[in-house]
């Protein structure tokens, strides 16, 4: 039967009973105009999945009959713009609102402008104009802090429990931990995730005539780069000694460094754990995590070195030293005016040689047919893997950035809008649609997605995506942790010093200084003047600080300077980084 015939409002006696056949409770209980809303559905959107085409039946048919209570009351959501949300927007937010009867308003804004609005529904502490946010992870402590933001383990266990999906399987979730509060509690739902990883052009690592220039000048094989000091030393190969490949100019670098909100990031996003800068523990630093905040118990007592902390300690100036440095030295000579979205599609265009902080964000966009880093067969000419670590870096740290935007319920909506949120929430990330989601954004949140035959068949053409995802190196990637107790507050701080620091209106160190201090005054205003419901900042008084020298003879971070911090360089073959991988599976 073609899908034409498969109309809203009918249904043939075959396709019915080949539904009933396999048939659960909720499908059972359906109206004929029902399931042919949701037979519709899955045979024109939600044709992939890791579920059969019963379970998915019997899914949204659960949806259906939650949903009930509810119908005809519509909410309001927002998230920022990325390929993934743009597909719940235009896409699941229909298929929900046909399905269930609620009706949903899926705003897309800038990043950073979904701060703003939560920000402004959380000062305000009433009820607001949206009834669910997707935002980072990266707020797990101000969330779980805030007593703003609704406890889900709370929720799900009480008056939450009869919206709960009884497929939702929370340890299918690949980020689950890293929306876990300081309390243990779950306090926001994965939605889409992504890592910063390494990206380089693998043709041209493979080049024999390459390779060999690159060990008679080095002296070590040309490969994917385990520590910096051999990404530098790529950086300058590509760079200085290749400096044209097909006739064009090539770069063995690409980063960007225009003062500008998005130069936060860069360093935020765990710029300081691949030096390792903080302390060994997953998923983030403990008691030092990688943005330099020491926590006791639960409570952050400081960030700059004579409190504990390590923003400004000697493997944060080494980190910041080489960013400008390598951004210098071996970037194309625009770069440094550049913003975050500016330099995104740079590597695209064919005259990068390697990035060390590479968002897997962007594969849908460097595997668009045509582009020069795009074998006319589809597959990628490109690969990304684990990025390269620092000197300061040991065993137990985490290694990179995670980026896992997830959805959050504000406290202070009503009953009925929290579960009609909820159910939202769920549906998008249900079993029975991640799949095609995952497929279309390239943005994983569940181990069983990965698994299946059509993301396993996607996989040669997305570089690594799916190898990497399915690897145990995943773990070392986490998003800003719980030590981080006001993540808007705090984050703001960051971007106006680095770029002191690149402009050269201060040392790495001076700048480092003013960052660590500024975050510990942010952190003392806190103290005495918000209130968070539980775990906020204790800073010791001034006269009972203990000073950067006693901290710097404990073990742990703060570390003290390394006498060499360019140890000698080591790479790996990508094809034997996957082959090792593969054997942990």
């Amino acid at each position: 039967m073609t899908t034409t015939l498969k109309s809203l409002w009918g249904i043939t006696l075959l396709t019915l009973v080949t539904t009933l056949a396999g048939a659960g409770p909720h499908t059972d209980a359906l109206t004929l105009e029902e399931r042919a809303v949701i037979e519709r559905w899955l045979d024109e959107e939600f044709t992939v999945s890791s579920l059969s085409r019963e379970e998915q039946m019997e899914e949204l048919a659960w949806f259906v009959h939650a949903a009930r209570p509810f119908r005809g009351l519509d909410i309001k959501v927002l998230s920022e713009d990325i390929t993934t949300h743009r597909y719940e927007a235009t896409v699941l937010a229909r298929a929900f609102a046909q399905i269930t009867g609620i009706p949903v308003e899926h705003d897309i804004l800038p990043e950073g402008e979904v701060i703003h609005q939560i920000n402004l529904q959380r000062i305000m502490a009433a009820k607001g104009r949206y009834d669910a946010f997707v935002n980072d992870s990266d707020l797990i402590g101000t969330h779980s802090r805030s007593g703003w933001v609704l406890s889900l383990s709370e929720f799900m266990a009480n008056e939450g429990r009869e919206v709960t999906l009884p497929t939702l399987d929370l340890e299918d979730f690949l980020g689950i931990k890293f929306v876990t509060g300081i309390d243990g509690d779950i306090y926001q739902l994965p939605d889409q995730q992504f890592a910063n990883l390494y990206w380089f052009r693998y043709d041209w690592f493979q080049r024999a005539d390459l390779r060999q220039q690159f060990r008679e000048i080095y002296g070590y094989e040309l490969g994917v780069p385990v520590n910096w000091s051999a990404y530098e030393d790529i950086a300058e190969f590509f760079t200085v000694h290749v400096k044209e490949i097909d006739g064009q100019r090539v770069y063995g670098h690409m980063d960007y460094g225009k003062r500008d909100p998005s130069l936060g990031w860069r360093f935020t996003d765990a710029w300081f754990s691949m030096a390792g800068a903080g302390d060994p523990g997953l998923p983030n630093g403990q008691p030092v995590d990688e943005w330099g905040i020491r926590m006791e118990n639960c409570h952050p007592v400081g960030a700059s070195m004579e409190r504990g902390g390590a923003t400004n300690s000697p493997a944060a100036v080494y980190a910041l030293n080489n960013y400008i440095d390598w951004l210098k030295r071996f970037a194309p000579p625009e770069a440094i005016n550049m913003t975050f979205s500016q330099a995104g599609p740079v590597p695209a265009q064919g005259q990068i040689a390697q990035q060390i902080f590479w968002y897997t964000a962007f594969t849908a966009d460097m595997t668009k047919p045509g582009l020069p880093v795009v074998n006319e067969d589809g597959t990628p000419k490109w690969r990304m893997a684990p990025s390269p670590h620092g000197a300061y870096w040991e065993e137990g740290m985490k290694l990179g950035y995670q980026d896992v935007g997830a959805w959050t319920i504000p406290r202070v909506m009503s009953p009925d809008r929290q579960k009609a949120a909820w159910l939202y929430a769920q549906f998008t990330t249900a079993k029975s649609v991640s799949l095609r989601k995952t497929l279309v954004g390239l943005t994983p949140i569940r181990k069983s997605d990965l698994d299946t035959p059509e993301m396993q068949a996607a996989a040669p053409n997305l570089g690594g995506l799916v190898e990497f995802y399915q690897s145990p190196a995943r773990e070392q990637w986490t998003p800003t942790g719980i030590n981080v107790p006001d993540y808007p507050k705090l984050a703001k701080l960051w971007w106006p010093n680095i770029a002191d620091a690149i402009t050269g209106k201060r040392t790495p160190r001076q700048a480092l200084d003013r960052l660590a201090n500024s975050q510990d005054r942010a952190m003392a205003v806190m103290q005495r003047h918000f209130s968070l419901n539980t775990c906020g900042p204790k800073l010791v008084d001034d006269d009972k600080v203990k000073g950067e020298a006693w901290w710097l003879a404990q073990p742990g971070a703060p570390k003290p300077q390394l006498s060499n911090e360019k140890p000698a360089g080591r790479t790996i073959a990508y094809d034997d980084l996957v082959s090792s991988w593969q054997k942990q599976q």
